[in-house]
């Protein structure tokens, strides 16, 4: 790996090599067959099942960099690999290759009266920059979900990540080629020093269309405040469930357990659960005892604390948490009502969950909450673009322009129309 830390100039112009390599790229994509693509996917899930002995050494070097770093355990678990998550990263490639090519598929068409045939499209965004911490798998996810779209991408992974990152983008290379498509469709930045951010977060010269981060909150902070170019992005997870009076409680202590448990450092752990008051005397000391079996500290209002004295008492700032942490804080609130109001003044519009069987308080919830993802009965940690039939995603988008929730291969499409005439001229 080049070592450019000691001279930012020398890293600039590093980025705006990768930046114009990309934009070159990105033109031939932007037109490449489907089967090319599909081709290309198919070569490198090959080459990451071939290469899992090789990917296995490069993330036991990152773990022990970790160890020594003093790394959180949520951020451990992000950075792992295992035969079982390398298996699922090739198998996402696959799905991906598996989806509808999004480039030129007709989103609307219609006619004038003058005769004018009138068609959106979609079209790749053209070079996407990926900016992320940890999570090797990303390295895979979006390379080939930016393929797939017709898009030319510049990956910089995290430094804590970097050896697992190469050895990932050394398989999507080798599809790359199998496929006859250019390297630089896919270009891993080979440098750890921070200004290569700070690069990329300029555009490199209207280079990089859009900018997609997927990390820690400092890094999204950073990127949506310095950013010259687009940002797809979440800033955090502060995913809420609502367990109403009409949820059956089997379903609830299952649902929620495995919404907080079953991996607390992602974005779509829930941080908060809403108790309908109607349910205090049957659902709250079940649920708070099976999230403390499953190993889950508790914070609670006072009002729980009073249903269920022994808690930890919440404040303030716990409402506004995103623990990535087996913690999660417990209120008491008044119905569905009560639910939209919490939600509503302390959500980061990622996700919610409401357990019910009332369908008039499940349609309430939907049409009232605006985050990115609501669910019905179901865990919050559903909230991943693989599980929505994606074949995986860059990120979760909590914005209100173009993408939003995770963003797959659609999502990394843009629109032009195209308009066919029979000689018609304007009045």
């Amino acid at each position: 790996m080049l070592d450019l830390k000691a001279d930012n100039q020398n890293v600039d112009v590093l980025m705006m090599d990768i930046g114009r390599k990309a934009r070159a790229a990105a033109r031939p994509l932007a037109i490449a067959s489907t089967a090319q693509k599909n081709r290309a996917l198919q070569a490198m899930a090959e080459a990451i099942v071939a290469a899992q002995a090789v990917i296995l050494t490069a993330n036991r070097l990152d773990l022990d960099n970790a160890a020594k770093a003093g790394l959180i355990a949520s951020q451990i678990d992000r950075l792992t690999l295992n035969e079982e998550r390398i298996a699922a990263m090739a198998e996402g490639i696959r799905m991906v290759a598996e989806l509808d090519d999004p480039v030129g598929a007709v989103i609307a068409a219609w006619d004038r009266p003058n005769g004018l045939q009138i068609e959106r499209v979609r079209t790749p965004l053209g070079v996407i920059g990926v900016i992320y911490e940890s999570r090797p798998n990303v390295t895979a996810d979006a390379g080939a979900l930016c393929l797939k779209a017709g898009n030319a991408v510049i990956l910089r992974g995290g430094t804590d990540s970097v050896h697992s990152s190469r050895a990932i983008h050394a398989c999507l290379l080798q599809g790359l080629e199998v496929a006859g498509i250019t390297d630089y469709a896919i270009q891993l930045v080979p440098v750890t020093d921070r200004s290569a951010v700070g690069s990329m977060l300029t555009g490199l010269d209207g280079t990089i269309d859009v900018i997609v981060p997927r990390g820690g909150k400092s890094l999204v902070a950073r990127v949506q405040a310095e950013a010259r170019v687009p940002v797809f992005a979440h800033l955090e997870g502060l995913c809420h469930v609502y367990v109403d009076a009409s949820a059956d409680l089997d379903m609830a202590l299952k649902l929620v357990v495995n919404s907080k448990m079953r991996r607390t450092g992602i974005c779509g752990a829930a941080e908060t659960l809403l108790i309908d008051k109607a349910a205090v005397a049957t659902h709250l000391k079940p649920l708070v005892e099976a999230l403390s079996a499953a190993g889950c500290e508790i914070r609670g209002s006072s009002a729980a604390l009073k249903a269920v004295p022994g808690l930890k008492l919440a404040t303030e700032e716990d409402w506004r948490t995103e623990y990535l942490d087996a913690i999660i804080a417990v209120t008491i609130v008044d119905g569905i009502a009560g639910a939209i109001d919490h939600i509503g003044r302390y959500s980061s519009n990622h996700t919610e969950a409401v357990i019910a069987e009332d369908a008039a308080v499940v349609e309430r919830f939907f049409a009232e909450i605006d985050s990115a993802i609501l669910l019905h009965n179901a865990s919050t940690q559903f909230a991943d673009g693989g599980e929505f039939g994606m074949g995986g995603e860059i990120g979760i988008a909590t914005g209100k322009m173009h993408a939003r929730g995770p963003v797959g291969v659609e999502q990394l499409t843009s629109f032009k129309y195209r308009v066919r005439g029979t000689g018609q001229v304007r009045a």
